[in-house]
């Protein structure tokens, strides 16, 4: 009888299991005449030996991962991986079916499955003894002791778009390549010796008895029933408070030792998202001490609103587990095996001091986006260009092939928020190889053929004060139909384009001027106007805006990968057709309220002038004015919290007034 597990090994699987050069390599050994022996044992055990004096083994059970080879190289070899091509080879001649082993071809399979649709299974029906013999008894240990304490998982269920389930862990992602053959699961984070796999069994068991019939649900294991008491948090909050009392205007020094204090706490705690919010409201201090250009009192005054409402939302626990409000458990940082990444383009920032360039790396494999952060200094020779920028090294090679490369790195180590960076001083290497913009091999959950329907997704997710905290949440590949319009707003400097998906829907890519990236209009417009090639894919980060979604570009993928913030140019070209400006009272009004409370916070809810509750009412009146009836008694209500004293009132009126705001403006 065939080895099931074997004959499911697709080329994609075998790459996943070691790397592609390996399966090209191996695929032409086998497409050339194997000249390994191959034999079967009674139990399975399949064994080869190769006239050089090499031997094989890949027994029953524990994946390629068990197989063994008497060659000196490390992990899974070239010969694994030709012994599985040339058994399933072997399988396929003996029923009749011909096969030639190739990258872009699937093997035939035995076990289809019921109605044959050999992905409609669960992870969660493996066997505790089928798990067991699948990792070593230590890993089985600290995985029962990690579900004594509780975790928090996202299962994401197969379909046969995307037939591999795969399940969100604190400390990185599981796949589940082959279905039913627990042995073939991998974990993306480095060294957890297999307590990952048997977490992510667990976690879909917990799926099929609570949620049975969603493609994706959240889900706690284990531990005790939730805790609503952080005392690092509501530190943290009162903390917020004060601030928000005093003003960014009227703070002195002594804030810091309590900001220390807070971020010390929250970290023992492992309340990773309400650090990272302390962090940044740390760094939006510093910069307005400094009288740097990276403060911004909207960016203070969101930062000042998050912290109390990701209390509220623990205390107040609904759907959404507390530790994906809190990220509990976030480890800080994860080293990650060896990892195989997609560059998806750049964005360059301008903040005043410096310019700053972020990478973005698609991570397949876990179906999430990486981001690599580098700043360089302004200097008396001005703020470099991101073309300029584009040319730095890092890892051995350059930001702008990092941009748009393929990356294979073993020394790839991930924050929590999802940023990247590569270890110094190891032995490990990354190797980067120019990518010719092929994404269509990228997993559902990054590629995206219908914006109507991403836009539809997007208004399903928890409000944005309450999301993980992680880099990049919000980019995607849009798979591209046709280019409808081009059109530049010269008051605003902006270029727009109405584009259709590959199956449908329209979308508009937006791009803005900034200095920092003088080319960029003018690469975007030449990427989607055809003068590379016609466009086929864009990269960027999206949101829902009034005419449905929006993308702002990271690249674009023609004959080339264009990457517009870093292409070269001083702007000076000439961008046909003109966009109107279409007046919108509803953004405006919003835009007005937020500017006016972030005003608030950045003086202080004590030291604001006598005449401020009037402007807050004469605002809350022009919300009304556009059908914002809440959204103004919202404000109408903090206009009368302020009095002569403000005190725990006042702030909590204020956080009401800002969420409520947030809320709106996201939700349109």
């Amino acid at each position: 009888m065939a080895r099931d597990d074997l004959i499911a090994l697709t080329p994609d699987v075998l790459a996943a299991l070691s790397n592609r050069g390996l399966v090209k390599r191996a695929t032409k050994e086998v497409e050339a005449g194997g000249r390994q022996t191959l034999t079967e044992d009674a139990d399975g055990t399949v064994r080869a030996a190769y006239p050089d004096g090499v031997a094989v083994t890949l027994p029953v059970g524990g994946g390629l991962a068990a197989g063994i080879c008497s060659c000196p190289a490390p992990g899974v070899c070239r010969h694994l991986l030709a012994v599985v091509l040339t058994y399933q080879r072997a399988h396929a001649q003996a029923a009749g079916r011909v096969t030639t082993p190739d990258l872009d071809a699937t093997p035939d399979r035995d076990d289809a499955g019921a109605g044959g649709e050999p992905w409609r299974w669960s992870p969660g029906d493996v066997s505790d003894d089928e798990l067991a013999a699948a990792i070593s008894a230590p890993a089985l240990a600290a995985a029962q002791r990690r579900r004594r304490r509780g975790y928090t998982a996202v299962v994401h269920r197969p379909t046969a778009a995307d037939p591999v389930p795969r399940v969100e862990l604190p400390t990185g992602t599981v796949r589940f390549l082959v279905p039913r053959q627990i042995g073939y699961a991998r974990g993306d984070a480095a060294d957890d010796g297999g307590e990952a796999v048997a977490l992510a069994v667990w976690a879909c068991r917990a799926a099929d008895r609570e949620h049975p019939d969603r493609p994706e649900a959240q889900v706690r294991v284990g531990g005790p029933a939730t805790v609503t008491e952080h005392p690092a948090l509501d530190a943290a909050v009162t903390l917020a408070a004060d601030v928000l009392l005093t003003g960014a205007a009227h703070l002195g020094s002594g804030v810091d030792a309590r900001l220390a204090a807070a971020r010390r706490d929250l970290d023992a705690a492992g309340l990773r998202w309400p650090l990272l919010a302390v962090d940044d409201l740390a760094g939006q201090l510093e910069a307005y001490a400094a009288r740097g250009a990276g403060y911004r009192p909207e960016t203070f005054a969101d930062l000042l609103a998050e912290l109390p409402a990701r209390r509220r939302a623990v205390v107040n626990a609904g759907a959404t587990p507390p530790e994906r409000v809190l990220g509990t458990h976030e480890p800080a940082e994860t080293p990650l095996r060896r990892v195989r990444l997609t560059g998806l383009g750049a964005r360059v920032r301008d903040s005043g001091g410096e310019v700053g360039v972020d990478v973005v790396l698609a991570h397949p494999a876990a179906v999430s986006v990486l981001v690599l952060r580098r700043a360089y200094p302004v200097t008396d020779d001005g703020p470099p260009t991101g073309h300029e920028l584009a040319g730095r090294r890092v890892a051995g090679t350059t930001l702008g092939a990092l941009a748009t490369g393929n990356v294979v790195s073993e020394s790839a180590v991930r924050s929590a928020a999802h940023q990247l960076r590569f270890a110094a001083g190891r032995l490990a290497r990354t190797t980067v190889t120019p990518g010719a913009g092929e994404w269509s091999g990228l997993p559902p959950g990054l590629l995206v053929r219908d914006p109507d329907a991403l836009a539809a997704e997007l208004a399903g997710r928890p409000p944005r004060l309450l999301r993980p905290r992680t880099a990049a949440e919000s980019v995607r590949v849009l798979a591209l139909g046709a280019v409808r319009t081009i059109g530049y707003a010269a008051g605003d400097q902006r270029l727009d384009a109405t584009v259709t998906g590959a199956d449908g829907g329209t979308a508009t890519i937006s791009a803005t001027h900034h200095g920092a990236a003088p080319g960029a209009l003018d690469a975007l417009a030449a990427a989607l106007d055809g003068t590379h090639g016609p466009p086929r894919y864009v990269s960027g980060t999206v949101r829902r805006g009034a005419d449905g979604l929006v993308v702002e570009p990271l690249a674009v993928v023609a004959d080339a990968v264009v990457v517009p913030d870093l292409s070269p140019g001083v702007g000076d070209g000439r961008l046909a057709g003109a966009v109107g400006a279409r007046p919108d009272p509803v953004a405006a009004a919003l835009g007005t309220a937020s500017a006016l409370l972030a005003q608030a916070a950045h003086t202080g809810l004590r030291h604001l002038p006598a005449g401020f509750p009037d402007r807050l009412r004469a605002t809350a009146a022009a919300l009304a004015g556009v059908g914002l009836d809440r959204c103004g008694a919202a404000l109408s209500g903090l206009a009368g919290a302020l009095g002569a004293d403000p005190g725990e009132p006042a702030v909590r009126a204020w956080v009401d007034t800002w969420i409520r705001l947030s809320v709106t403006a996201e939700s349109r």
